[in-house]
């Protein structure tokens, strides 16, 4: 698909907008991949509030340089090159298990970089990341130790008064 030079500018400042207000973006390769593969990709992110799409490197370039992303190596925009944008609310751990998950399935599939909130991270790093856990899951672990640790406090400050009224109850059965 052949676009105009005022195409390529349009589709550049809309993805840069979109990088903007992303809350993460996913550098991959996905060369030798089938659209049914791609497309079961899409829907597995689409859980996370992440968008997957193939853009041409030109074009993103000229998106990122307009989004303020600095730091972009020239090797991350060699070859075939597909992205995974995060939405605002989306979750950046989600979405990197996600792509750690098919790119066990498909060895094709390569993830190159991650970006976000001004951190690049490796391939490495972004398999760390997706050992993390989602949103859901750490905010439910925190309440549960929060929960625990209200719970010992409450029986810690009850334990004084509770041992008082068996000391009552004690002195009261001995006077019987």
């Amino acid at each position: 698909m052949n676009l105009t030079k005022e195409q390529k500018k349009e589709r550049s400042q809309s993805l840069a907008e979109e990088i903007k207000k992303s809350a993460g973006i996913f550098f991959t390769g996905y060369q030798g991949l089938k659209f049914t593969e791609l497309a079961a990709l899409r829907a597995s992110l689409s859980d996370a509030k992440c968008k997957f799409r193939i853009e041409r490197n030109s074009i993103l370039e000229h998106a990122l340089k307009n989004a303020g992303v600095e730091g972009v190596e020239e090797s991350l925009l060699k070859g075939p090159t597909a992205i995974a944008i995060l939405k605002e609310d989306g979750d950046v751990a989600m979405a990197a298990k996600g792509l750690a998950d098919f790119s066990k399935k498909m060895e094709t599939f390569k993830i190159r970089a991650g970006y976000t909130d001004g951190v690049w991270y490796d391939e490495a790093k972004v398999k760390v990341l997706a050992t993390i856990g989602s949103r859901e899951d750490n905010l439910s672990k925190l309440a549960g130790v929060l929960y625990s640790a209200v719970a010992q406090s409450a029986q810690v400050l009850q334990a004084p008064i509770r041992d008082f009224a068996y000391v009552l109850k004690a002195v009261e059965d001995s006077k019987k």
